[in-house]
């Protein structure tokens, strides 16, 4: 997600408890023990969203992802991440057992039809039994106003510009909402950038960065503050940028994918799709287009199987 992703990594190490009480089942208590800080995690910066807890009197841990968009390599992604924790746990546990974890994504965008509740990503051969792992998908875009609500937090509210049904209207509750929610200015500054970065992104077109930044208009203290921190506004300058790199990724993948499955006869596989991706991004989309209409069908598949010469 780029440097989007200050943003909620920033406001989640605000409020962990916010952030955890959601993904713990219901009616057990629950104790934050703090974020996970190894050595794994300075090579992996994503690692930092795995928060140590005590759910009753088991040592648990929760490891969160935010996806910018549903993609067909999001399971992979979280496979690696997972094994990445888990090295990192195992070589600090001195001979105990690595506690369990719960792998979660948190969805911010991607197609309309509903996402399921649980992914995975298996391993082992087809006709053995199941292996790999299981992940829950949090598709907050998919949510109504009143189910993030409901969270019970001014964390979840900044999600609200993604929600399905979201308007002007509920915007404006949700900007009162938080602000006397929050006990300082500072905290309120940081939800209200959140809450800007995800009107950027907006998956179902609902345009209302305009209207919450209306909405800071009204709040002269929290308006000024907000473009006086210089990482609020590199926040709120890459959504934008993102959201526009993400448009163009989509459409020339979808132009490329079309022009291999004309020439193959196929779609691409998952591996053929990020390969093309990446290809274009190397060595410029002209550069793939024409090997996808000079190379014949062999070797058209075995060029998007080799290294990427640069």
């Amino acid at each position: 997600m780029g440097d989007a992703d200050i943003t909620l990594r920033h406001i989640a190490r605000r409020c962990p408890g916010d952030l955890t009480r959601v993904f713990v089942p219901e009616g057990r208590p629950v104790e934050v023990l703090g974020w996970i800080d190894t050595q794994v995690t300075k090579l992996e910066r994503r690692l930092d969203k795995a928060l140590r807890l005590r759910v009753g009197d088991e040592l648990r841990v929760l490891h969160v992802e935010f996806c910018f968009a549903w993609r067909d390599d999001v399971p992979d992604q979280m496979f690696e991440y997972l094994g990445f924790l888990f090295a990192a746990l195992r070589r600090e546990a001195d001979g105990e057992p690595v506690p369990p974890i719960e792998s979660v994504a948190v969805v911010l965008s991607g197609r309309r039809q509903r996402l399921p509740s649980t992914g995975t990503r298996r391993t082992a051969w087809r006709e053995r039994r199941f292996s790999g792992a299981r992940f829950r998908i949090d598709a907050v875009y998919q949510r109504t106003v009143a189910e993030l609500r409901a969270r019970g937090s001014v964390f979840w509210l900044v999600f609200a510009p993604l929600a399905r049904d979201a308007t002007a209207a509920a915007m404006r509750e949700i900007v009162a909402e938080i602000h006397a929610r929050t006990a300082t200015g500072e905290e309120r500054v940081e939800l209200y950038t959140a809450l800007l970065v995800m009107a950027a992104i907006d998956p179902w077109g609902h345009n209302l960065r305009k209207e919450i930044v209306m909405l800071m208009d009204d709040r002269e203290t929290e308006k000024d503050l907000l473009w006086s921190v210089p990482w609020m506004r590199k926040a709120l300058d890459e959504a934008s940028k993102e959201l526009v790199k993400e448009a163009e990724q989509q459409a020339i993948a979808q132009l490329l994918g079309r022009l291999f499955a004309r020439r193959v006869g196929r779609q691409p596989t998952a591996e053929e799709e990020r390969s093309i991706l990446e290809r274009a991004e190397a060595i410029g989309p002209g550069e793939v287009e024409d090997a996808l209409l000079d190379l014949d069908t062999d070797a058209l598949v075995r060029w998007l199987a080799e290294p990427i010469r640069r």
